[in-house]
């Protein structure tokens, strides 16, 4: 058991990827700088958290909690109702942990804990990964100690507590992409397709329509698809029609290794999921979400295809042809392959995580 003076962190938030393991990335960053520190996390039992953070040796709490916008009326209902019982849940691990400091992450989840830490008198930060802050950061803003985000465009939102530090990784996706990735000796391009931790539906479609053309070019390209768990036999069936080999996951564990072992990328262009795909620094096909909140997703795209980065397709463009021909022309084209992830690789921040751990210590008085 831990002492009265070792440091405790509690890191609130989760329920997708994009909120999760940038709290996993300032973790492990603040276990390195000092081991003896207790660092557990907060979410809900059915987030990603509680299938991931057991897999990364991390004790988390969970509290009842539920979404509140964009919900249909039932939805919300069930968030309002849940909101005294998730006030109850955030008192007693802020009482149980007794942290020195609480980050959020974002996500939901994150507000009832952020928000009874900054009222017990407990130092508080929030990460903020996209250029317009999420309605839980936005509401926690003026209660909060300091905010770290990606872009400058979301300083005005914390009352001058906001700092830029970039959007954290693991350091395992910089582990191996500092240059320029060497081709295959048998010019096999290996494609990853990743729609997030849930998967993406439009993107799952797309591939199973471009699955046949793929496959009449065979020994071009090596296929890895993460597709979520409700289309994993739609997309394993196709490629199986088409006679495409790939390997088809409902999620992926181990993905800085996918996507450094990456020659293209096909995925949404969520924050996090962009600062991965700087990290290892790999040619990009982005397909933003069009529902994501304030259309920030293709804002983010628009930045990195316009670096020229990354290849952009709107969703409302996306079909199997289009797709198919986009990845094939990558593919056969080695030197734009390497021109992208050099574009793409000085929009990454390997120190993101160093910053943020720096403030939390700040504010810790560590």
């Amino acid at each position: 058991m831990a002492n009265s003076t070792t440091l405790r962190v509690v890191i609130a938030g989760g329920g997708t990827g994009g909120h999760l393991y940038p709290g996993i990335a300032v973790a492990r960053e603040l276990l390195n700088r000092r081991p003896d520190a207790v660092v557990t996390f907060a979410g809900t039992a059915s987030g990603l958290e509680a299938r991931v953070l057991p897999r990364e040796g991390f004790d988390v709490d969970f509290i009842r909690s539920a979404g509140l916008k964009g919900k249909s009326p039932l939805a919300l209902a069930r968030g309002l109702v849940l909101l005294p019982p998730s006030a109850l849940d955030a008192w007693r691990v802020v009482s149980r942990r007794a942290p020195h400091v609480v980050m959020g992450v974002g996500g939901y989840s994150s507000g009832p804990i952020v928000l009874v830490a900054a009222l017990r008198g407990v130092p508080t930060l929030v990460l903020e990964q996209n250029a317009l802050p999420g309605l839980t950061n936005r509401l926690l803003a003026r209660f909060v100690s300091a905010a770290a985000v990606t872009y400058e465009s979301a300083l005005p939102y914390f009352c001058g507590k906001g700092f830029v530090s970039g959007n954290p990784v693991r350091p395992e996706f910089f582990i191996g992409s500092g240059g320029a990735k060497e081709e295959r000796p048998d010019d096999v391009t290996r494609v990853l397709i990743v729609g997030g931790s849930t998967g993406a539906h439009a993107l799952n479609v797309a591939m199973v329509e471009a699955a046949p053309e793929l496959a009449r070019r065979r020994g071009t390209v090596s296929v890895t698809h993460q597709t979520g768990e409700r289309d994993l036999e739609l997309v394993r069936e196709g490629y199986r029609r088409a006679g495409l080999p790939a390997t088809v996951e409902p999620f992926l564990h181990a993905m800085d290794r996918e996507m450094t072992r990456a020659d293209v990328i096909v995925c949404r262009a969520g924050a996090t999921t962009l600062a991965e795909v700087t990290a290892v620094g790999r040619a990009a096909i982005l397909v933003p979400l069009p529902t994501a909140a304030d259309d920030h997703q293709r804002k983010n795209a628009e930045v990195l295809a316009g670096a020229g980065a990354a290849e952009l397709i709107e969703q409302h463009a996306l079909t199997g042809p289009v797709l198919a021909a986009r990845v094939l022309a990558l593919a056969g084209d080695p030197a734009r392959r390497a021109a992208m992830a050099g574009a793409a690789r000085r929009f990454a921040r390997p120190d993101a995580a160093r910053v943020i751990v720096d403030r939390a210590l700040e504010l810790a008085g560590r």
